[in-house]
């Protein structure tokens, strides 16, 4: 079969309309390429242009024309765009007419140069920051607040500390007596019967039959018969003699602890009385009776204890370093567990010149007046004594300080982002968490009292101190020299 005419036209028009589409889209395409290659040629060109500086990361003001290292830090210096630095740049260039050394801040030249101490390239800083004392750290706002920095205000105020102990209520040792008698018999009669009885003193406690007694009583009378009758003797000597027989009887019968009441009636009846009766000494209760009805005894021998409450010891124990604070006379105020509410004041009354070996406390002995009784010994107590340290102390709160284990700083805010790193000498730890600060601030300023850590590796802080060493200015002697570089330790490196 042979095809048509018009099947012939019919592909040969497709074909070339086809042929037509292909070749317009190269040009289409070819176009697009060379104009987008063009737009791009001159931004590829541009940003290259624009890569012309390097900048330190960790320290914005080091700036180089050519790839180094930073000679703070010495991390690699990073690419910028022209357009980023150049008004900062040539801002900080115009500011930039001050050299300083990054180890040695205290080093400050006019012209590039060298460390005298340490050989370091000085860096350029701007005027204003070469101007501000060593050892400030700048810190961004952003930066601040994501560390959580709070500050305090340093104040003036009284300072006092409360030192708190544990205590037990003893006897008074000064009101503590022991009844004995001093001649050999046997008691007739016990007035006090019980342990805990209350005495007073001059109360009859027992009544004693002693054959010495009766002897020493016969004299007695005998020497007041002989007085009397030799009172109005013509002869002096014998009257004289007579008065002293007469009062060496009654004394004796006075150191058998005969009171003179008795030795009156004696006196006044003229018979001798088989049993003399012994008076308590002093007022108390009986803590301990060791003598029953009947009992034969001996003379030095322990019969009764009484002890007088109308005052209590109570024994406390501080920690040596809490020492200081501690005076005698001190007042003193005391709480029990069983009386809630109600506070007892007293006084220091000793303190004792050793400390407990196994404890390492030093034991405190407190005088607390017992009108009512209601302490009693063996109790425990909790003791609370206010010592006043000043009158006017420059505090801070404990947090604020910053401790290396040799020195103690704290963290100054001087405000827009700006802290000094400053050290102090601290006195005592008072209430509420305050420390007294003797010397390195006066009072109103703001320290930091949290993120001092976080502040620590934000400026580095051994390098801080040394910033704040006292040196002469531009590392020079009083004679004109240059120090000397301090020596280095081995492998040693900035």
């Amino acid at each position: 079969m042979i095809p048509s005419p018009r099947r012939y036209l019919y592909w040969g028009l497709t074909l070339g309309i086809l042929l037509c589409l292909l070749v317009a889209g190269g040009f289409y395409l070819a176009g697009y390429h060379l104009q987008n290659g063009a737009k791009m040629a001159p931004s590829a060109a541009k940003e290259k242009a624009k890569t012309q500086l390097y900048r330190c990361p960790m320290h914005p003001e080091i700036v180089r024309k050519e790839p180094s290292k930073c000679p703070i830090c010495g991390m690699d210096l990073v690419p910028v765009r022209s357009t980023e630095a150049p008004a900062t740049a040539a801002k900080k260039e115009a500011k930039v007419q001050l050299y300083r050394c990054p180890m040695h801040p205290e080093i400050v030249r006019k012209e590039p140069g060298q460390c005298p101490i340490c050989g370091m390239d000085l860096v350029p800083v701007r005027e204003e920051a070469a101007a501000e004392e060593p050892g400030v750290i700048a810190v961004s706002p952003a930066t601040v607040q994501s560390m959580g920095v709070v500050t305090a205000k340093v104040e003036k105020k009284p300072l006092s500390r409360v030192t708190v102990a544990v205590g037990l209520v003893t006897y008074n040792e000064r009101n503590l007596a022991t009844i004995t008698t001093k001649v050999n018999g046997w008691v007739e009669r016990l007035y006090v019967n019980a342990t805990g009885d209350t005495v007073r003193k001059g109360q009859t406690l027992l009544s004693i039959y002693s054959p010495e007694l009766v002897s020493a009583q016969e004299e007695y009378l005998l020497a007041l018969k002989n007085y009397r009758t030799l009172a109005q003797s013509p002869v002096k000597e014998m009257a004289e003699g007579a008065k002293r027989l007469l009062d060496a009887s009654r004394r004796r019968l006075a150191y058998f602890d005969i009171s003179s009441r008795q030795i009156e009636a004696l006196k006044r009846t003229g018979k001798v009385r088989k049993t003399m009766v012994l008076a308590s000494p002093a007022n108390g209760i009986v803590t301990k009776r060791m003598v029953t009805r009947g009992m034969y005894v001996q003379m030095n021998m322990p019969l009764l204890e009484v002890a007088d409450l109308a005052t209590v010891w109570v024994d406390a124990q501080i920690y040596q370093y809490e020492l200081p604070w501690i005076k005698v006379g001190q007042p003193v105020t005391m709480t029990l567990e069983y009386l809630p509410g109600e506070t007892f004041p007293g006084t220091i009354d000793y303190i004792y010149p050793y400390l407990k070996g196994a404890t390492r406390t030093a034991k405190i002995r407190l005088k607390f007046p017992n009108p009512k009784l209601k302490l009693k010994p063996e109790m425990f107590a909790q003791v609370k004594i206010e010592s006043p340290v000043n009158k006017e102390a420059v505090v801070v709160p404990s947090q604020a300080v910053f401790d290396t284990g040799l020195k103690q700083h704290v963290f100054l805010a001087l405000g827009k982002g700006r802290f000094l790193p400053r050290e102090v000498k601290l006195g005592v730890e008072g209430n509420d968490g305050l420390r007294e600060v003797l010397s390195g601030l006066k009072g109103g300023e703001d320290v930091v009292i949290s993120a001092q850590f976080l502040l620590d590796s934000e400026s580095r802080f051994r390098q801080a101190v040394q910033m704040m060493l006292p040196t002469s200015e531009d590392g020079k002697k009083k004679g004109g020299k240059e120090t000397a570089p301090a020596p280095m330790p081995p492998g040693h490196k900035h």
